[in-house]
């Protein structure tokens, strides 16, 4: 079981993704509503994985990725993205980010995703 934090500006989103997660026996210890909550949240919390949205108010996900990569150079975080922000997908693995799932998330995609990036 990993510990989670989810990074979305819709809590309908977190929220889908919180269930999917927590059904396959990871533990949500907290969430962020934009980059900038993210960035501070990641310190105290200490994640084992993050999943971040691309596309949010105050700082979006990418600069989200590369100041959290910046405090924990081994920071493993998963991209969200809407369909058609492939070019994004590419600036986000270019800041650090792992790997990418595509909204709307499905539950086996989720869950392969996680475990390569946990490396199970």
């Amino acid at each position: 079981m990993a510990k989670v934090m989810i990074v979305d500006d819709a809590a309908f989103m977190r929220m889908m993704l919180k269930n999917i997660l927590q059904k396959a026996g990871h533990e949500v210890v907290g969430e962020a509503e934009n980059g900038a909550v993210a960035v501070e949240k990641y310190a105290s919390l200490k994640p084992d994985f993050v999943t971040m949205d691309i596309t949010m108010p105050v700082m979006e996900g990418i600069e989200a990725v590369k100041r959290i990569r910046e405090t924990d150079p081994h920071a493993k975080i998963l991209m969200c993205s809407a369909m058609g922000q492939q070019g994004m997908i590419v600036q986000a693995v270019q800041a650090g980010a792992r790997d990418f799932i595509v909204k709307p998330f499905q539950e086996e995609r989720v869950i392969e995703s996680v475990k390569k990036l946990l490396g199970a």
